[in-house]
């Protein structure tokens, strides 16, 4: 089967599916009969102006938020059967109080939403998602010594501690360098084909150059899906090797076509 930018096997399982989605705010209609479907292993971008209804998406998705028609499904079960951990989420802000004295090691701990075969297995999973996150030689530091692209990785391992089937990504890239911008790509390509990845972002005009497909949010309260077009020389949007693909606005697809 065949998106506008990748290919799929044809029985490549489906990860997250929105089935005729609606959800208000009141008589504020944010979405409306919006459907589409993420198989396993997809990178794939949602993006749209503030105001579009990303963040009612990622409510929707974390079960934060319940909508008020339509269906949405984790591989194949309903959302709110969802086993716990099986989506890892980093959040585009830190978390509120930066003071607090907490190690880089135990903040990635608290990513471990389910008991673990004992202390071992603790450390082994806390380990291996600061070695994905390229964070080990932070482990002992205080979090509120970092710098902003490093508590973002460091927000990104604690979602992997978890070893999360599913991971979002919040504005990834806000107030970010663009070496902390590669270091970051580089975890995520790592992860690319084994985890479905979800990145937010109100950028509307480029994506990583890793997104396979790209969703917007915003058209008559739905959602579409643009094509893209490969990096190059030509339309590069940063000095970084995972930024560039340009998103094609006149191209729009169904959402849900990507079969």
């Amino acid at each position: 089967m065949k998106s506008g930018n990748s290919l799929h096997p044809v029985n490549e399982e489906i990860a997250i599916k929105f089935d005729s989605v609606w959800f208000s705010y009141g008589d504020l209609t944010v979405l409306e009969n919006a459907s589409f479907h993420i198989h396993r292993g997809e990178f794939v971008a949602l993006m749209g102006p503030n105001g579009s209804g990303k963040t009612t998406v990622l409510k929707l998705l974390l079960g934060l938020e319940e909508p008020a028609a339509g269906n949405i499904e984790l591989f194949g079960a309903p959302r709110k059967q969802a086993a716990v951990g099986r989506i890892g989420f980093v959040p585009q802000q830190p978390p509120a109080d930066t003071a607090f004295p907490i190690t880089v090691k135990d903040l990635v701990r608290m990513g471990l939403l389910e008991p673990l075969s004992g202390y071992a297995g603790e450390n082994i999973a806390i380990s291996g998602a600061m070695e994905q996150a390229g964070i080990e030689e932070l482990a002992m530091r205080p979090y509120r010594a970092l710098s902003g692209g490093q508590r973002r990785r460091v927000l990104l391992a604690r979602a992997l501690a978890s070893r999360p089937d599913i991971l979002i990504l919040d504005e990834p890239t806000a107030n970010m360098d663009t070496e902390s911008e590669d270091r970051l790509f580089e975890t995520l390509g790592a992860l690319k084909g084994s985890t479905t990845i979800l990145i937010v972002t109100h950028d509307t005009e480029f994506v990583t150059a890793l997104t396979e497909r790209v969703l917007c949010l915003g058209v008559q309260r739905g959602i579409v899906q643009h094509r893209i077009e490969a990096a190059g020389a030509g339309n590069a949007h940063s000095g970084s090797a995972f930024q560039g693909a340009r998103v094609l606005h006149g191209e729009n697809i169904p959402a849900d076509d990507c079969c």
